[in-house]
């Protein structure tokens, strides 16, 4: 067990700091491969680190083919003792210098140039202020203060915090805005969180993500640093990616859904579906039905419209939080028969669609014959025990099924029940071959997951050829509601 360490030294923090921003610096390096080799419309084609001419803003820049560029500064604090609020960003340094609001501003205007567009960004692993007027307001999804900033008049909390902002800025409070509308606050980014965050962007751009890996990256742009080489054009990542052996498969195209809590690679998806406000709950655990005027029908349609805003993409990521009902239809919506390869990150693994196995693993089949319907009840349980709750909810709401037929892993109903990719493959192929058979004779599948969420995208992924499928979520103590239907 490791204890409490010490307090780092003033080198300790210096180090880690300089760690922290060649990680970032890194993960904006995998970005520019990504755009590349995706054909982003308006690539970034240099990264520059600790550039001249950008002020404070200089820590790691973004250089695209044409305006908009990205200034971003980085901050890294050894504890949490000073969140990110007015005082933070307004007080004079500790030599008396200007505060970071200050600086920040001085290099929006240096940089701003009439007609040209620009992206200022503040990236820093301590936590936002809840009681902070503005910082509390902080859009997740774009990180910008507007428009909540923006509400009030001069009187409100609102208002004396942007008068008071500007002021110490040097703004009016108009200009203020206009800076609030280019200034993202990627704000407790610790550094675990963008290791893991930094190893999901390898892992989707089609390189190796261990842990040694990734701190490979982070070297390679220290040494860059070292040695003067402050800007990183496309070649030269190109050539750390093979110099560093990290090439495993083909970059591939990012879906973002977070209906949970919001994806940390949003940014980068293809397409993305937010639907964090559209479910109900105050927590990523709570969440587990849309909340009105949301409904399930309405959140399936922007499911199936997934496939017309991929251009034909053939290699699929998902990304974000999904739970088994919606991982199974966006598995269906973008089925092995379109020739589409598809894949979500599960637990460090890229979880693959065309990941090679040897055979398929064929469940052990529990039946229950209830003979009320021509439906056929499946319930696949593979993390957790679902039969007692499935039989009351099928009897309690006198469902028209004839029969339940409840799938196991041979090896038994667990939490591992499955090890990593080829294994999931194997079990999805197993599961889909034996409802085949257990299908014949009824006209519809009512469907029932506890399992691995990437197994569920899998087995939607490989659901054809069996009949009418309405999937089911689990709604805990309130049982299950149907979510999903598909035609399969």
């Amino acid at each position: 067990m490791i204890g409490p360490l010490p307090p780092p030294s003033a080198t300790g923090v210096r180090i880690a700091g300089d760690h922290y921003q060649w990680m970032i610096a890194w993960q904006a390096c995998i970005t520019t491969l990504r755009e590349h080799l995706n054909g982003e419309p308006n690539p970034v084609i240099r990264l520059g680190v600790e550039v001249d001419g950008a002020g404070n803003l200089d820590d790691v820049v973004l250089y695209r083919r044409r305006p908009p560029h990205t200034y971003r500064q980085v901050k890294y604090a050894v504890d949490s003792s000073t969140p990110v609020n007015a005082a933070y960003l307004t007080a004079p340094s500790a030599k008396g210098g200007p505060s970071i609001l200050s600086k920040i501003t001085a290099s929006w205007r240096r940089l701003a140039q009439p007609g040209d567009a620009i992206e200022l960004g503040f990236i820093t692993n301590r936590a936002p202020d809840p009681a902070d007027p503005l910082i509390a307001g902080r859009d997740a999804r774009t990180g910008l203060l507007l428009p909540h900033g923006a509400a009030g008049g001069p009187s409100s909390r609102h208002g004396r915090a942007r008068a008071h902002w500007a002021a110490a800025a040097g703004l009016t409070e108009p200009d203020l805005l206009e800076l609030l509308a280019l200034l993202r606050f990627d704000l407790a980014r610790d550094p675990v969180h963008l290791q893991e965050t930094v190893a999901l962007t390898m892992l989707v751009t089609g390189l190796r993500a261990d842990p040694p890996a990734v701190a490979a990256g982070a070297d390679w742009v220290a040494k860059q640093v070292r040695d003067g080489h402050r800007v990183l054009d496309l070649d030269a990542i190109r050539h750390a990616v093979d110099e560093l052996h990290l090439q495993t498969g083909p970059a591939r195209t990012v879906v973002s859904i977070a209906t949970l809590k919001p994806d940390p690679v949003a940014h980068q998806a293809h397409h993305a579906l937010d639907w964090v406000d559209r479910f109900d709950g105050n927590d990523a655990y709570s969440k587990r039905r849309p909340k009105p005027p949301a409904t399930w029908t309405g959140l399936q349609t922007e499911i199936e419209s997934i496939p017309g805003h991929l251009g034909g993409a053939a290699n699929v990521v998902i990304t974000g939080s999904l739970r088994q009902a919606t991982a199974f239809t966006v598995g269906a919506a973008l089925r092995l028969v379109t020739s589409t390869d598809l894949a979500v990150v599960h637990r460090g693994q890229l979880w693959s669609s065309d990941t090679p196995y040897d055979t398929p693993v064929m469940p052990t089949i529990i039946r229950h014959d209830l003979g009320i319907g021509r439906g056929l009840a499946v319930a696949i349980e593979v993390a957790t025990p679902i039969t007692n709750d499935v039989l009351s909810f099928l009897h309690d709401r006198d469902l028209p099924v004839g029969r339940l037929v409840v799938l196991r892993p041979p090896s038994g109903t667990r939490d591992n029940a499955v090890r990593g990719p080829a294994d999931a493959c194997a079990l999805a192929v197993g599961i889909r071959d034996a409802v085949r058979r257990e299908v014949r004779g009824y006209s519809r599948v009512h469907l029932f997951l506890a399992g691995p969420m990437g197994l569920a995208l899998l087995l939607g992924h490989r659901w054809n050829r069996i009949a009418p499928t309405t999937i089911y979520e689990d709604l805990q103590a309130a049982g299950y509601e149907a979510a999903f239907t598909i035609t399969a």
